[in-house]
Order: structure tokens, then sequence, then C-alpha cells
């Protein structure tokens, strides 16, 4: 008996067709069902007198699915004199006859008439040419009555040009095929157009934002190109993200978390709600969570390295400053004298320790102060005490989980992830603070393409010490090669602080979603919107919006690869389903 083994399926030549081609094509009069989708074609027969440049960026830019063919013959220049001057004796024989019947002029026939003598004498001079002109739209939708709306669309885009156009009926095989990129002009319905109007028509203008270098964004949404951009090349790399909660913000920043880690960057993440923590997981990432009994510590006091070539003293002093404003941050209005006693108290406390402005950052087996070395400090100062006990509760009381111990985060990790969803929520701001005065000392010692991603960052905003001191670090990132994304759903928030409207001006991208009626006027403000973009941001769909990028912007579709979604979505019907196929 013959033993046959079966062996494994392999794709073959043959089967190329199979994977581009739809599952089948049904041919109707006024329309053609292609795979799971709708087409109808239409050609444009008839142009006004005077085309204006740039007149087809209307159509071309609309956000619907479509593809446009513009198929150009030039004519020969000889055969067309030849025909204008039948054209242009026939045009002075009706002149004349209408003037021999004592009939009242037609200025149709005149204006006829100059046109084409002055077209003559520009082909006669070389100064002009005449082609032959089709101009095709095929557009697309996923039901008829979608397919009649963007045609609706379409056609009223032409008619406030004074262009007509007709669907292909009885012909939409052909037109179809007039459409693809395959040089074939079934339709051959053509116009004849001398050089000015026909480069009228020249596609290349929707806005494009396609670079060799960079990570893909998603795709333009004017002309289905992809936006593919390189955040490094501007003249920094921060961003902001705007849009209302639901609208897919934290998912967009997640799909650049991967994109850009496979380009060699490095990032850092706060993150209030756990949202990053399937992200990090899946790539061996490291997530530290933070709270009041969380094992893992961040000691605000602790020595930076000084980053080369800056004086210990300068860094010393910038220390003191942040420590300053993270206290203040702590125990909310304080009097200047009172900033004042503080500022020497911090001092005062490193000297304890034997660590000074002269020899701070090269003491490396020296252990660093905490806040309670602070709090005995102040106590033992005359006027600090009511400042030392207002300390209390952040160095023996409930507080002490987070901001009194040394740390112990081991961030020697490609992505890095702090969690502080499980803080209350009026320690939330004084714990990103910490966080990114740990992260803003690291990024200074060392040279690396890195990104800091910060989620809901209108909660430092609230507070102007938190806000300016992230302001800062916006504006200090291009020098350390560090591109800063700053995340929120509470615009008004956001850009009610002193600090809301530089972080914008200082951040080179700048991506808007979905937006909330009561946020849309903010934003019109401050990002000059007009009435289409912002009409265009309340209508738009999860993951759709304005993407920024210096003095471009375009409108944005995100589009994640299957993996990808299944690694950062946090659908809740979607974890579910991934849970249950990894049990089974």
């Amino acid at each position: 008996m013959k033993i046959t083994i079966p062996q494994a399926y392999k794709p073959g030549e043959g089967d190329l067709p199979n994977i581009i081609a739809p599952a089948g094509l049904e041919i109707n009069a006024n329309y053609l069902k292609l795979g799971d989708f709708y087409a109808k074609t239409f050609f444009v027969f008839t142009y006004p007198r005077f085309l204006s440049a740039g007149w087809f960026s209307e159509i071309i830019n609309l956000p619907n699915m479509m593809d446009i063919s513009i198929v150009m013959y030039p004519m020969d220049t000889a055969l067309a004199l030849r025909n204008l001057r039948k054209k242009v004796a026939q045009i002075e024989a009706e002149i004349g006859e209408k003037q021999e019947k004592g009939l009242v002029r037609d200025p149709m026939l005149e204006t006829a008439y100059e046109d084409v003598e002055t077209l003559r004498d520009s082909l006669q001079q070389a100064r002009e040419r005449l082609f032959e002109v089709g101009a095709y739209i095929t557009v697309y939708a996923s039901a008829l009555e979608e397919l009649s709306e963007v045609e609706s669309r379409v056609m009223n885009a032409l008619e406030s040009k004074l262009v007509y156009a007709k669907p292909a009926l009885f012909r939409q095989s052909e037109g179809l095929n007039s459409v693809f990129p395959i040089a074939s002009d079934e339709l051959a319905v053509r116009t004849s157009l001398n050089t000015g109007p026909a480069s009228s028509l020249f596609p290349f203008i929707s806005p494009d934002l396609t670079s060799e270098k960079g990570i893909l964004y998603g795709v333009n949404m004017h002309n289905n190109s992809l936006i593919i951009f390189d955040r490094y090349s501007l003249e920094n790399a921060n961003m902001t993200i705007f849009a209302k909660s639901g609208s897919g913000k934290s998912y967009a920043a997640k799909l650049q978390i991967l994109r850009s880690m496979m380009v060699g960057t490095n990032v850092i993440v706060i993150d209030p709600e756990n949202e990053y923590e399937n992200l990090a997981n899946a790539i061996g990432g490291s997530y530290f969570k933070i709270s009041l009994t969380s094992p893992s510590h961040i000691n605000p006091f602790d020595i930076p390295i000084i980053p080369e070539g800056d004086e210990p003293a300068d860094v010393f002093k910038s220390h003191i400053l942040n420590l300053t404003g993270l206290v203040k941050l702590m125990l909310g209005e304080i009097t200047p004298e009172e900033e004042s006693l503080l500022d020497r108290a911090i001092t005062e406390t490193y000297a304890s320790r034997d660590i000074t402005a002269e020899n701070f950052g090269s003491m490396k087996e020296l252990n660093p102060p905490l806040l309670e070395d602070l709090q005995t400090i102040l106590m033992n100062t005359e006027g600090g005490r009511g400042i030392g006990q207002r300390l209390d509760k952040f160095t023996h009381g409930s507080y002490s989980g987070f901001t009194n111990a040394p740390t112990n985060v081991d961030i020697k990790n490609r992505l890095i992830v702090f969690s502080i969803r499980d803080l209350e929520e009026e320690l939330r701001p004084i714990a990103m603070y910490i966080i990114l005065n740990f992260v803003w000392n690291i990024i200074r010692s060392e040279l690396k393409k890195r990104m800091l991603v910060i989620d809901e960052a209108w909660l430092m905003m609230k507070h102007k010490d938190s806000a300016s001191f992230l302001f800062g670090l916006v504006k200090r990132a291009r020098k350390y090669y560090l591109g800063v994304v700053t995340i929120t759903q509470d615009v008004d928030d956001f850009l009610k602080s002193e600090y809301g409207k530089p972080i914008i001006t200082n951040s080179s991208l700048q991506l808007l979603l979905k937006q909330s009626p009561t946020s849309i006027e903010v934003l019109i403000k401050a990002f000059n919107l007009t009435e289409g973009e912002a009409a265009f941001l309340l209508q738009a769909g999860i993951g759709e919006g304005l993407f920024f990028a210096g003095l471009k912007h375009v409108a944005i579709k995100i589009i994640p690869s299957y993996t990808e979604d299944q690694i950062i979505t946090t659908n809740p019907e979607q974890i579910m389903e991934i849970k249950g196929l990894q049990q089974k």
C-alpha cells in the first residue's frame, strides 16, 4: 500500500489574482457592486468659459473614497488651426446673417468669436497647445444610500464651479476600467481644452505629508495617501493630542509608541488609567504602579547625574527649584516668606548629608536625603515649624507611601510605564511631578532618541507650579533629543492655564480628534480652524481628526494592523474576546 504524506500548501504566482481581485462583480445600469462595495463612475462633459487654478482641489480633497482619472491627448496644432479657421468663418457668417436681417446682436456669438480668435493667436504663436481631455470620477460606498449621498456631494461640488458631469449609464464597467491605473480610456468622453484650462485639472494639489523617514501616523483622508513623518526632523519633536473621551486619543498614542520603538526610539509613559499595561506586558516593557501601598517608590530628593558640559552648581540650583515647586504643590498656597524659607531648608537638608553645590552629583557613596529629613530641618528652623507640620501627612501620615521612601525602580528598558491610577485624585498631580522630575534627570544624563508620553496632562495644568514645570520640560526637550507627547480630553482646563497655549506653540505636531460642542470654540481660537474643519471635528468618527505638522495639516484616519489592534485595544468587548481565546 502506498502512503502519501500530505505536503504543506505553498502559495504560487497563480494565487496572486485571487488575493487582489474582489470576490465578485455585479454590473448594473447605474452602478457596480465590487465585492462589499458599491461603485459609480461619472464623466465630465461641460466646462465654463474660465477655469481658475486649483478649482479641482475641492473634489480631490473630499474625504470620501474615490478614484479620479484624467486623460489628455495632444492635438496636432496645424489640424487644430484649420478647424478653428472653419469655426471662425462659420461664426462670422452667422453674425453677418443676423446683421443683414436687422436682428439684435447676439453677445454669445461675439464672445465665441473673440475666444476663437484669441485661441488661434495663442496656437499660432506657440504660447498654447490644444488637448483632448477626459475626466472620470468613480466614487465608492458600502451601501447604496451612502453612494447616493457621495454622488450628490460630488455633483454639487462640480456644479458650484459650473462644471457638469453625468453618470456613465450602461457603461459602468468601461468607466471602472477607465479609472483603474492601466492607462485604458474605454469611456472616451473628451472635451477640447487648451493648455491653461487643462493645467487647472493638475491633480497634485491636495496637502501631502509623506516622507522617506519616520513612522506611519495614519491615512490622509484628502487623497488616501499615507502620512509618514519623522517628528525629529522638525524644529522640535513635541506633540499635543486633544480629543473627547472615547475618540481614540490614547489608542493613537499607543500606536505611535509601537511604531516609534520599531525605529529605535525609547519611550516613557505616565499612565493615569492603566491603559498602557497590556502594551508594556506584550512587548516586554517595565510597568510600575505608583500608589500609597505600592512596592515601587521614587525619591524626589535623588541626586541627578550631571550632564556632560553642565556645571554641578547650576544643576544643584535647578534641582532645588524643582523640589521647591514640588513641596509648594504638596502644601498648596504659601507666602513668599515661607517660599524663601523652604528654599533655604532644602539646601540645608542636602548639607546635612554633606552634599553641597560644589560636590553635587559626584558623591555617589552618599545616600540622598528623604522628605522626612526636610521636615526635620523645618521643624528645627525658626518660622518653619508650620510648614513642617503640614508636611507630616506626606512623611508619616497616610500619604507617606509614595513620597518618603528610597528609589527602587529600575528603568533600564526601552519602554517604561508609570501607572498612577490607584492614587487619589488630589495626589495625581504630585505623582506626575515626582515622576517627571525623576525622568527628566535621567533624560539629561544620557543623549538618546526618546519619547515621553503624558496622558491626561490637564491634571498638571490645574496647578501653576506643575504647569510651569511641564512647560519648562517641553521647551527644553529638543536639546536632549526628546519628544514630549501631551494628551488631554479636558481642553478648557489645559488652555485656561497661562502655560497651555505656550505648550501648544512649542509642539510642532498636533492631533485633534473628535471634539465636543462645548470645547470646539476654544479649539477654533487656539488652532485657527476654519468652519469646515470645526464641523469635521464635531462629526468625525473614532480615530479620525486633523493632523498638524508644522505649517501643514490634513484630515487623518488612524488605522492599525490586526496585531497592533490586539495589543493596544481598550475596547471591553474586544478584551473579553481576547481573554476568552487565551483561556481556550
